[in-house]
């Protein structure tokens, strides 16, 4: 009995000096080419004085309105897509033209109208802006109307395509206003568009 008891003393010895040990022979192995970690050298003290500045109830308002307009802005993209860039209209592509009038180009245009019309800016300048963007919008939605009235026949109503030409440049020249109007009030508060 006792030499089991002597043993598991010297076990414990032996076992506790692995633990005690690197004090002396460990430590006199390690060269000094050693690192250490100091939270000094990772530690970056930041200045918070100068983060950004938290944006007023204008700025907040125009920037969700970017949102807003970015979103409606895909069926917009759609329907001038559908139309090719051009708008030139012939009796060889009247049919052409009437289905991707009907089929792709008003209908993405009437959803892009009705999300405008959704839109509400808070601050009524650019509530004043907003509307000849609507009005020019939907002023080109009834031009785009008009055309495909005029090219539902089989042969290109003139007299009602013309009145299209005449509504698609009226709502261009309100969207060009739209376009000068919110340029200067984003320059206004700051922003480069």
């Amino acid at each position: 009995m006792k030499k089991s008891w002597v043993l598991s003393i010297i076990m414990s010895f032996v076992l506790l000096g692995g633990v005690f040990a690197p004090v002396g022979s460990y430590a006199a192995a390690a060269d000094d080419s050693t690192t250490t970690y100091s939270e000094d050298e990772y530690y970056e003290e930041i200045d918070t004085s100068e983060q950004e500045p938290i944006p007023t109830v204008e700025e907040e308002d125009f920037l969700g309105y970017l949102d807003q307009l970015d979103m409606a802005s895909v069926y917009e993209e759609r329907a001038f897509n559908a139309l090719g860039g051009g708008f030139y209209i012939t009796s060889s592509n009247r049919k052409s033209v009437f289905l991707k009038l009907t089929n792709t180009a008003i209908p993405n245009y009437t959803k892009y109208v009705s999300k405008l019309k959704l839109i509400k800016p808070q601050n009524t300048e650019l509530q004043k802006i907003h509307a000849n963007l609507i009005k020019g919008s939907y002023t080109q939605l009834e031009g785009f109307q008009l055309a495909k009235k005029a090219v539902s026949k089989t042969t290109v109503n003139s007299a009602v395509l013309k009145q299209s030409n005449a509504k698609i440049a009226a709502g261009k020249k309100n969207i060009e206003k739209f376009h000068k109007e919110f340029s200067a009030y984003a320059n206004k508060l700051g922003f480069d568009l």
